[in-house]
């Protein structure tokens, strides 16, 4: 099929290069525009655009697409159909219009649980026992469409939204393969009433740890936000960002140190598996032990 690609983030590679290894012609990759990066704020390019370039495929990054130009630039690629994963611009509808069969979006998540731009934190971060990849057909609506394909996978115990991030990236690569190649058989299910939630976009301030909540809700959020923008305490006065964890032994007062990294929660304790100072890398437990003297209560 002639395929116009949308997408950003890492996430969005996998999906690329199982569409080219399926042999399906890309006739244009879209993905926002280079960001200022590093200490010297040199623009750096998308992981999308940095992959779409080593291929060899042309690739637009507009600003925008709601004026009228860049709509016919679109639509003047005569495409059977485009996929969305991750791109980061809302489209309008001249352009959810545009292809043959629309516009297919993979999004991370069992709809229409989380809909919106961080499903893969809020899942880690609500306690679900599950998630998964749909295969959407997009509408005007936010992640409203029908759902063409879907599968679910259990969330680990200890699962980070990194090591989830990198399964359900493969698995929508996968699944948009075989939904392309069976488009014209499959059923599009509309998505119930009943469920809708709505995954916001992770804010920075939700970020530090309270030890006076549950053991099972500080875990949530260690593995939830690691390794963006990462959950933190105060060590000592400096803040340092909690990356893995699982559920701890032991009770006691909130952020007293049990044993080890296991602190005590408002119920239970937490056992942190690896931690990051302040510039500096991050460390399984026993390694930054080795370096860091914890005082009796972390805050």
């Amino acid at each position: 099929m002639r395929i116009v690609f949308m997408g950003t983030p890492e996430f969005s590679v996998p999906v690329l290069d199982a569409l080219v290894d399926a042999g399906h012609d890309i006739a244009c990759v879209y993905c926002q525009p280079p960001r200022p990066a590093g200490r010297g704020k040199k623009e750096r390019p998308s992981p999308v655009q940095a992959r779409a370039e080593a291929l060899g495929l042309p690739v637009r990054y507009p600003v925008k697409l709601r004026d009228a130009e860049a709509q016919a630039e679109f639509a003047a690629l005569n495409a059977d159909v485009a996929v969305v994963v991750a791109y980061g611009l809302i489209l309008p509808q001249p352009v959810l219009d545009a292809p043959k069969h629309g516009c297919l979006n993979i999004h991370a998540s069992l709809l229409p649980r989380w809909r919106g731009a961080a499903p893969i934190h809020r899942a880690i971060m609500a306690g679900d026992a599950e998630t998964g990849v749909c295969i959407m057909q997009m509408e005007a609506g936010l992640d409203t469409g029908p759902v063409l394909l879907r599968e679910a996978t259990p969330i680990g115990a200890e699962e980070t939204t990194a090591v989830l991030h990198d399964r359900l990236s493969d698995m929508g690569a996968r699944l948009i393969v075989t939904a392309l190649g069976q488009l014209d058989e499959l059923e599009p299910t509309s998505q119930p009433d009943d469920g809708v939630t709505y995954a916001e976009k992770i804010d920075k301030a939700e970020a530090r740890i309270d030890w006076a909540e549950p053991a099972t809700v500080v875990d949530r959020k260690i593995r939830g936000l690691s390794p963006f923008p990462g959950a933190w305490c105060e060590v000592g006065g400096e803040r340092v960002k909690l990356l893995a964890s699982r559920i701890g032994a032991g009770s006691g007062a909130p952020g007293q140190v049990l044993n080890g990294l296991t602190i005590a929660c408002g119920e239970g304790a937490v056992e942190v598996l690896k931690a990051q100072r302040q510039g500096k890398r991050a460390m399984d437990a026993e390694e930054f032990l080795r370096g860091t003297e914890l005082p009796d209560v972390l805050s």
